[in-house]
């Protein structure tokens, strides 16, 4: 590869890069301002929210389920098995559950997203709308970040609960008593365990949020190009997402440290 291709390459990443975080800062500021777009907003929360629940529940109801059998298997030799309602909680609160959820909500809601706007761009009614004065990130970006930012804590709660449940349910079966499996939860959580487990699918809503709209925004070249965007977008949301929960991670460590 000669040094004029690298040259091109690197310009072309900083200048993505540099339109990726415009979109985010310029999607911010404009959270609260008016107008509002209500309808819109109601919209994509049940676009966003309602239609990822069945998903997530069943991805919470198997997690749990799977966490609770390797937690038997692993503490029955030491007659430590009153202590896996604790662990599935904290691991799953904690990591697997807001990790899960989002990854289920970028590949069903970031594509749906992306193919949505993307659709919209082919089609020239984004430049349309720009003619008309509209601002683009107001009416478009903004009501789907915030019904992200509504959505994927809630569906987070309900995974980790549905979770915790299923951990139980592998549990009866090894006859562990639920007063057992409950009285286990307080000495493995504690109260920022919870905060944690709130806060990472904040920041999971915002990256599947911008980039599917900052690539469904970039969509070029009809038909073919909608779909190609949906896959770099689920694809990007998803590398974004483990490498986020990664440093958010590692700042939740330093700072109970």
């Amino acid at each position: 590869m000669k040094l004029a291709d690298t040259d091109r390459i690197l310009l072309r990443f900083f200048h993505e890069l540099q339109d990726y975080f415009n979109l985010l800062a310029g999607s911010l500021l404009r959270i609260f301002q008016h107008p509002f777009y209500y309808r819109e907003f109601t919209i994509q929360f049940d676009k966003l929210g309602f239609s990822s629940l069945f998903i997530c529940t069943l991805t919470g109801l198997f997690s749990g389920m799977v966490m609770a059998l390797q937690s038997l298997v692993q503490l029955k030799p030491f007659a430590a098995t009153s202590y896996v309602g604790g662990m599935v909680a904290v691991t799953m609160v904690k990591e697997l559950g807001p990790v899960l959820a989002a990854l289920m909500v970028a590949g069903r809601v970031g594509s749906a997203i992306t193919a949505e706007l993307g659709t919209m761009a082919v089609t020239e009614q984004v430049d349309a709308m720009r003619v008309e004065g509209t601002d683009i990130i107001k009416r478009l970006v903004v009501p789907r970040l915030k019904a992200m930012l509504l959505a994927l804590p809630l569906l987070t709660i309900v995974t980790d609960m549905v979770s915790i449940c299923g951990g139980y349910i592998m549990s009866a079966g090894y006859h562990i008593n639920p007063i057992m499996y409950v009285n286990g939860l307080p000495q493995f959580m504690q109260f920022q365990d919870l905060i944690e487990g709130v806060l990472k699918p904040a920041f999971f809503g915002v990256i599947i949020a911008i980039t599917a709209c900052y690539v469904g925004l970039k969509t070029t070249g009809g038909a073919a190009g909608v779909g190609e965007s949906a896959k770099k977008a689920v694809v990007l949301s998803s590398v974004l997402i483990l490498i986020c929960d990664f440093f958010l991670t590692k700042i939740f460590v330093t700072l109970r440290g």
